[in-house]
């Protein structure tokens, strides 16, 4: 098992603003996301929130079973910022960035443009305990603010970090990207959101892959 880079045992958070220890202060603006998701849920009434919809979400059955991957997003998220932080913590600011932009660019649509969507199904057709978590999710994630995706931001921002991450293998990085693909799909297919709130996430992917990556690289190349 290869050795962490940075030797947290040594950790104080009277610590946290010198260089080896910096980055965590990203995790600070966790904060500020779970405030702006609290006031965009709890301030912006249903009724003012516009239905998202297009004819292709009516062609795509729903299936329990996604929400396998759909839930395991929390997961992919805590660990790949565990192992950035253990390995790679450039990488760690990098994940955070593509985050903290495109949380900033979902969070401005969501109060000019409040949006919802009615897909979810009123009755489950099977019982099962996939049917059951289902259930579960739609009683503490609301249908509401859910244009642009941000399951689909986020997936695309992790398979883009882990992507140019040297630390890890091709198969770490092909699973991962596989994964990811699985979350961004499992989105229409536990009628969580509309195939509409993935495209609108790709053009907002695209600013905060610029921000992150490319912006760094074209001024380097200078």
């Amino acid at each position: 098992m290869k050795e962490p880079v940075v030797d947290y045992r040594t950790f104080r958070f009277s610590r946290i603003a010198e260089p080896q220890f910096r980055h965590l202060l990203y995790l600070i603006s966790w904060i500020g996301y779970f405030s702006l998701y609290i006031l965009t849920e709890n301030m912006i009434p249903y009724e003012r929130c516009y239905p998202v919809h297009c004819t292709l979400d009516d062609l795509i059955p729903f299936c329990e079973y996604f929400v396998i991957p759909y839930v395991g997003w929390y997961a992919l998220i805590v660990g790949s910022l565990i192992y950035f932080a253990l390995y790679n913590p450039k990488n760690f600011e990098n994940m955070s960035k593509y985050i903290i932009v495109t949380q900033l660019v979902a969070m401005a649509i969501y109060i000019i443009f409040p949006n919802r969507q009615d897909l979810r199904p009123d009755i489950f057709i099977r019982e099962n305990v996939f049917t059951d978590l289902v259930g579960l999710l739609y009683t503490v994630d609301t249908s509401t603010n859910v244009c642009p995706s941000l399951h689909v931001a986020y997936s695309l921002g992790i398979a883009s970090t882990w992507i140019r991450e040297d630390s890890a293998s091709k198969l770490l990085k092909t699973g991962i990207v596989v994964f990811c693909i699985l979350v961004c799909i499992s989105v229409v297919f536990v009628k969580q959101h509309s195939v509409v709130d993935i495209l609108v996430a790709i053009p907002v992917c695209m600013l905060a892959e610029w921000f992150t990556f490319w912006r760094r690289k074209k001024s380097d190349d200078r």
